[in-house]
């Protein structure tokens, strides 16, 4: 039984003697790796409708977004779970990385005001998180300082993970780097944009619940 089969389901049996509120499943990663696509994604599939707006310049998700009640089924299978589209997590972020982008002074520098605000704001919400995905760009190197804090982050708090590389559907995507970056935790390769392997992330978090 693959690693992140075992720890959810330790998890989702602890939380049933504690009769725990619904599952929060939260998704992670540096900006840009697709978190937002994904929501929108999982979203459009479950509930007909968009989480968040996504774009090309970077921290465009800068506050935590949350969808209720999220109800995925297959056969007599269900899973039940809140969604929660967070801030992409940055070591540094520049005001003038935005205006290299085309924004003016002040929205840049709002920009950068908020994205931080949302790094911090995203660490602390770890805290309640039943379950992570965490979301790479599979076209980048994955042994960056970003990938490190959030994988560290998560191994001291225990919480079970499951990586996704994705943007898969790119001549540059690489899944076998983020797989030997990080052989701890199992990676599941897709393009949420195309909507290629889709399949088997759903049927990944169906094996983790049930």
């Amino acid at each position: 039984m693959i690693n992140f089969v075992k720890k959810f389901i330790n998890k989702v049996i602890k939380n049933m003697f504690k009769k725990k509120k619904q599952l929060k499943i939260g998704l992670y990663g540096p900006p840009n790796g697709g978190k937002t696509t994904l929501a929108n994604r999982i979203c459009q599939d479950w509930l007909g409708e968009d989480m968040g707006v996504v774009s090309g310049m970077a921290h465009e998700t800068r506050e935590i977004q949350i969808k209720e009640q999220i109800n995925i089924k297959s056969g007599n299978k269900e899973l039940s779970f809140s969604l929660v589209d967070t801030p992409g997590i940055a070591t540094k972020i520049d005001y003038e990385d935005f205006l290299k982008k085309g924004m003016k002074d002040n929205d840049a520098k709002k920009r950068a005001k908020e994205a931080t605000r949302g790094v911090i704001d995203s660490i602390k919400w770890l805290d309640n998180m039943d379950v992570v995905i965490i979301v790479l760009d599979s076209t980048k190197d994955p042994y960056s300082q970003v990938n490190i804090t959030i994988i560290g982050n998560l191994a001291a708090r225990n919480i079970p993970v499951l990586i996704i590389g994705n943007k898969t559907d790119l001549k540059r995507s690489d899944l076998k780097r983020i797989k030997n970056a990080f052989p701890q935790y199992d990676v599941v390769g897709i393009s949420a944009k195309k909507g290629n392997n889709i399949d088997e992330f759903y049927e990944a978090m169906f094996v983790l619940a049930n």
